[in-house]
């Protein structure tokens, strides 16, 4: 891995590790486009770039979770209830993302997430939260809920907030709680999909060197360490900007991407 690659991961990592702290997101929304040019950028194989892109970012997930959760445990926020009733279903939701991404093409990929991410800045624009109109469901319930959260979450390499938060509110979960219970759900997410995209990235021809499976393991470790210490000092800030102004904007960056992701798909 040359410099010039080296330092755009490092600026990539940074500026989705301080997204993530400062608007309370995961960073696969910014990550996986971003890595998808970058990488684009420096002649990886087209038909894989999207994949390796998708499976690396939910692969930093799996270390930008841990500290995310531990801040917001200590603040006695998490609902572990709440974890322990969806983890089942996310974790073979996660398995089964990736497994179906492993049978789209480029194309087909980048049109999903572009799709997907549409919605995602759409819901971060109104800024609309769900009425608060019942319960959360019974077992079986929350294991279908797990089951969707993760398979979307591990076919887009995000960590599921964008689903997993809106549902727990509108089952009357307060919204600090929701959002601390989702962090802590990214952990089962990003390790099941990580293995899933192992497994199912395994010996596929033509991937570059230094990756397992579909993670391309330097662009994860360089991400990863930029991320995890960005991500506090976002956070920090997130106490003295209008954060909700911010994310108004952060949501027309989710347009611009997913209009990249879509011209990916259909150039």
């Amino acid at each position: 891995m040359d410099v010039v690659l080296i330092v755009a991961l490092l600026a990539l990592g940074s500026a989705t590790g301080f997204a993530a702290g400062l608007l309370g997101i995961g960073g696969g929304m910014l990550l996986v486009p971003f890595m998808t040019m970058v990488l684009a950028a420096r002649g990886f194989p087209e038909q894989h770039i999207v994949h390796v892109a998708i499976a690396t970012s939910l692969a930093t997930i799996l270390f930008t979770s841990i500290s995310s959760v531990r801040a917001h445990h200590q603040h006695g926020a998490v609902s572990w209830k709440i974890v322990k009733l969806l983890a089942p279903g996310i974790l073979i939701g996660s398995w089964i993302g990736p497994w179906i991404g492993a049978h789209l093409n480029s194309a087909s990929l980048s049109i999903f997430f572009g799709v997907f991410v549409s919605l995602s800045a759409t819901q971060m624009l109104i800024d609309k939260k769900p009425s608060a109109s019942r319960e959360l469901p019974n077992v079986p319930g929350m294991f279908s809920a797990g089951g969707v959260i993760g398979t979307l979450a591990g076919l887009v390499g995000a960590g599921g907030g964008f689903v997993s938060v809106p549902f727990m509110t509108w089952c009357n979960v307060p919204i600090h709680t929701a959002v601390a219970t989702s962090a802590a759900l990214g952990f089962p997410i990003a390790l099941s999909g990580t293995l899933s995209n192992i497994y199912h990235g395994w010996n596929t021809p033509g991937l570059p060197a230094g990756t397992l499976g579909f993670i391309y393991l330097p662009a994860l470790v360089v991400i990863a360490l930029a991320s995890i210490t960005t991500a506090p000092f976002g956070a920090r800030t997130a106490h003295r900007l209008p954060v909700k102004s911010l994310k108004k904007v952060f949501a027309l960056v989710l347009y611009a991407l997913a209009a990249y992701m879509l011209y990916r798909a259909f150039k």
